[in-house]
């Protein structure tokens, strides 16, 4: 779970904190109920991987991380019904069992989420053929504000289902989730540098290419790092650690770029120096995740396919002009869009970008800058990551947007499962 110092609770970055009042750690989901029916508010935690106040509360706070591990699973389907509170880094131990052998059709580049978490707050990898998460979600067990336990699929409560798997925690408790799989798979990571401008001029015709493809860029240097995966026969080739290693080295360059800013383009300057040339082959819940040491808070909007481009090269333009300190690349990456009501990706495919700032600096000072920018190109922030829209512009986003909240009062009228955060963004 995430820190807990003298009942102070903090997410993984340490930029938000709350107090609640008790934190309960059901061993089952009939405990579980029994929380939901005695008290009067609740926020579920998993492991603290949002950078928005979606967990701070100081009522009661719910770990689901002892409700985890398979309950069973589909072989002809290739599915399998996951507890919610198991992290994504666990989960492979059980799927990859031979009376199993299922793998995630798709991951992002970090592992450390419950499943609950990533799905209900929409996260993703990349893939311009492939969706977030939540969109591979079969089915799910929502436990409701009375206590009361809800099977949703396509065919079982088809709104609750449209609505339930990205819903930020609001409609109530995901308790089994059924994540439609695929057979295990191996993919070679490739890593090279690449011109900037070379890229974004093919990158439309390039992203078929790859199964996935992801562009780290930098705002004072003119070569990209290209991370491309494809799926393989060839034998495991695993991920070496380097010398000094990407975390050691993106610590020692935030430090140095905080303490003097005017260090940052020359320290960017350096990429072509520690970043060689690497491919590594392993199954794929191996080479998905990427070791993340080095703290940092995040924005992330996704850019309507056709404009992300255009934005994020407006977007380098800013920080170069605004001399804004941050050493972190910008993250871009390709989503296809689904049918969610309230998925950043719902009947869009995207461009997804991602700003990051080191978590001794001020995320503010490159926010600010950036998050106008985003939003000009009618970008939707995903639900985990720091933004600062308000009811009214989420609300011009997403077509379906009323008949969420409609949903969301049936499902909770007394508003059990919302904190404050959520208060002002749904009902302020």
């Amino acid at each position: 779970m995430s820190d807990l110092k003298q009942g102070i609770w903090s997410n993984w970055s340490g930029f938000q904190k709350a107090k609640p009042q008790q934190i309960l750690q059901p061993a089952n989901i009939q405990e579980l109920q029994s929380i939901v029916r005695e008290q009067q508010k609740i926020r579920v935690v998993g492991a603290g991987h949002s950078f928005t106040p979606l967990v701070c509360t100081d009522a009661t706070l719910v770990s689901l991380d002892r409700i985890s591990g398979v309950a069973s699973f589909d072989l002809e389907r290739c599915q399998s019904n996951i507890y919610a509170g198991t992290r994504l880094y666990d989960l492979d131990q059980h799927l990859q069992q031979q009376s199993i052998n299922q793998a995630l059709m798709n991951q992002g580049d970090i592992d450390q989420q419950s499943l609950a978490g990533a799905v209900s707050t929409g996260t993703h990898g990349t893939g311009a053929d492939l969706h977030c998460i939540s969109a591979y979600v079969e089915a799910f067990d929502l436990l409701t504000a009375s206590g009361e336990i809800l099977k949703c699929s396509r065919t079982e409560h088809p709104e609750i289902f449209a609505a339930g798997r990205v819903s930020l925690g609001s409609l109530g408790i995901l308790t089994q989730i059924t994540m439609q799989n695929r057979p295990r798979y191996k993919l070679k990571e490739h890593i090279e540098l690449c011109p900037v401008e070379d890229m974004m001029q093919h990158i439309q015709q390039s992203k078929h290419q790859h199964r996935h493809i992801e562009c780290f860029v930098f705002s004072h240097e003119k070569q990209l790092m290209l991370k491309t995966l494809n799926e393989t026969d060839e034998a495991v080739l695993p991920r070496k650690e380097n010398f000094p290693s990407d975390d050691t080295l993106l610590t020692l360059c935030s430090e140095l770029t905080k303490n003097f800013p005017s260090l940052n383009p020359y320290l960017q300057k350096l990429l072509g120096i520690f970043v060689k040339p690497t491919t590594y082959v392993d199954w794929s819940s191996k080479i998905f995740p990427t070791p993340r040491n080095t703290k940092f808070n995040e924005m992330e909007y996704q850019i309507p396919v056709d404009r992300g481009i255009e934005c994020l090269d407006e977007v380098l333009h800013a920080l170069r002009t605004y001399k804004v300190a941050t050493f972190f690349p910008l993250e871009f990456r390709f989503v296809k869009g689904d049918d969610i009501w309230l998925s950043p990706f719902y009947q869009q495919d995207s461009i997804s970008i991602s700003v990051h700032q080191y978590h001794k600096q001020d995320p503010k000072l490159i926010f600010d800058v950036v998050e106008p920018i985003l939003q000009k190109y009618r970008g939707r922030p995903h639900w985990g990551k720091m933004h600062q829209m308000n009811k009214t512009e989420l609300r011009a986003l997403y077509p379906k947007w009323d008949d969420f909240m409609a949903l969301r009062r049936q499902l909770d009228p007394e508003a059990k499962f919302l904190n404050p955060y959520l208060e002002k963004l749904f009902l302020g």
